[in-house]
């Protein structure tokens, strides 16, 4: 594995304090380790045999593991060494070789036109710049080579979207930005990718388990429900929250999948 890189930004090191510390909890994530979000990307993204693969942010290695077993040649990196670790057991559990590297997504440690294909998955709502992770992208790969992406959205109601941010951040203060499934294409087309693909896929979550992977205080708990009860209709409808006995047991936010080139 890569040495360990500095975070270019006080936002990425909250990442790795964070993710550092829940590394572990990843792995068995209902919502990061299966689910159609995780089909349709890997289903879009297509990869095949031979292909060299980065997949970014790689978290527990779940989008790494799905290539890896479709015969690509990936290259795995994530900026917290303790999850880049994770991920490493993970692979190497079920028979996987594959190359890990400690890699800030806005700042990629590899050459131009090198990779066939990239992913990131459930990830770039915490990077600090966005639009830097975009044009990394496209500088690596190949004329020709695609970006499987995929990440949470935001409601187009200007209110509800702040809240719905809000919401995420209250839970997790490491995520920073995430947005409308439009503004996610527009910031991939203006890197000079080519948006082949996108399609909204509905994450349901456990309330109590998405709250505990990030070791929710009970402050924190009342502070979230209190949230989803006071929301306007339009975050009620997007969000969906469900109830048991007046207590909030379920919700679900929407991920945008997207498949993007980049041009010959």
């Amino acid at each position: 594995m890569g040495e360990s890189v500095r975070p270019a930004s006080s936002i990425a090191a909250r990442n790795v304090e964070r993710f550092g510390m829940r590394a572990a909890g990843y792995r068995d994530s209902a919502t990061h380790r299966s689910g159609r979000d995780l089909e349709l990307l890997i289903e879009q993204v297509a990869p095949r045999p031979g292909e060299r693969a980065l997949d970014v942010a790689t978290g527990a290695g779940h989008v790494a593991l799905a290539l890896a077993r479709a015969g690509a040649r990936v290259t795995v990196t994530d900026l917290t060494p303790a999850m880049l670790e994770e991920a490493r057991a993970h692979l190497e559990s079920e028979g996987i070789a594959a190359r890990y590297q400690i890699a800030d997504a806005t700042q990629l440690p590899f050459p131009d036109a090198y990779f066939d294909l990239v992913t990131c998955r459930i990830a770039a709502h915490h990077f600090a710049d966005v639009q830097a992770f975009f044009a990394e992208v496209e500088r690596v790969l190949v004329p020709g080579g695609r970006l499987g992406f995929q990440d949470q959205t935001l409601p187009p109601q200007g209110t509800s979207a702040v809240m719905v941010d809000a919401f995420e951040r209250l839970r997790d203060p490491s995520h920073n930005q995430s947005y409308t499934a439009e503004t996610w294409a527009i910031l991939a087309g203006r890197a000079g990718l080519e948006v082949t693909f996108t399609e909204l896929v509905d994450k349901h979550h456990d309330f109590a388990e998405w709250t505990a992977i990030q070791d929710c205080s009970p402050k924190t708990v009342r502070e979230l429900e209190a949230i989803m009860a006071e929301c306007p209709p339009a975050m009620a409808e997007w969000s969906a929250p469900e109830y048991d006995d007046g207590s909030l047991v379920a919700f679900r936010n929407r991920h945008l999948v997207m498949l993007a080139r980049k041009p010959e």
